[in-house]
């Protein structure tokens, strides 16, 4: 284990359950409903293109059998906005990592359904991903697109944009790639926003939040929280290396 990987372990919250203390996680498991069509993608489709989770880092021209360039998609719910913009942008490699079986079910149908060499999943904790089986400096940009926004201040720890987890995301992110965050819960907004800037080597390509990207679709989730009178807020970072980091 590297030394920046045992400064993140040491620096992450820990929860004390059963007299042992625990790393928390940014996510927690439901016993969500599979439709039979999410059932019969999983169980058919799961071996081709899914990655197992492993501790030796991925080789990515291996995986796509090019070195175009790879974009990690972290919680990507159901997929829809993922297989689009995979399927509008073949020349970029996509890793999709959720643990909810149901989206995996969806989007390895929409894999399947749109012939998407480009893009494959990972079904796995994301911190112990890139902490284990993405190398540092190797990602070209992070989707992060309407995370759980953990509204209650106790669970404020479990939030994904935040230190020392932002750090993280930073160290696998080649010079010059990115970081696109996007919530409808105006509070996590401001939280992430406040993280992200106070993150080395991150800078934002933006005066505070940033404009709709226009390659990102619009999800029914978005177009739910639109309905709702809540506001999109987006964030663009990028990382900036020698003087730019200053």
């Amino acid at each position: 284990m590297s030394d920046e990987q045992t400064s993140f372990l040491e620096t992450q919250p820990t929860e004390k359950k059963d007299g042992v203390h625990r790393e928390v996680h940014t996510f927690v498991m439901r016993g969500g409903h599979m439709t039979e069509r999410e059932k019969r993608n999983y169980e058919e489709l799961h071996d081709r293109y899914c990655i197992p989770f492993s501790e030796t880092p991925l080789d990515y021209e291996a995986i796509f059998g090019n070195a175009h360039p790879v974009v990690i998609e972290i919680g990507f719910g159901m997929g829809h906005a993922t297989a689009i913009i995979a399927d509008e942008h073949r020349d970029i490699n996509y890793i999709g990592i959720e643990v909810h079986k149901a989206g995996v079910g969806r989007l390895l149908g929409e894999i399947r359904d749109r012939s998407l060499s480009n893009l494959r999943i990972i079904e796995y904790d994301a911190m112990e991903v890139l902490r284990l089986q993405i190398k540092d400096g190797s990602v070209s940009a992070f989707h992060i697109f309407f995370a759980d926004p953990w509204p209650k201040k106790r669970h404020h720890k479990r939030r994904l944009v935040q230190r020392p987890r932002t750090d993280l995301l930073t160290q696998k992110l080649v010079p010059g790639g990115y970081l696109y965050f996007v919530t409808d819960w105006l509070p996590y907004a401001e939280f992430a926003l406040s993280e992200l800037l106070q993150t080395p080597h991150l800078k934002n390509k933006y005066d505070g939040y940033a404009p709709h990207q226009a390659w990102r679709p619009e999800t029914r989730f978005e177009h739910k929280g639109l309905d709702a009178n809540r506001v999109i807020s987006e964030l663009f970072f990028e990382k900036v290396t020698g003087e730019e980091a200053q």
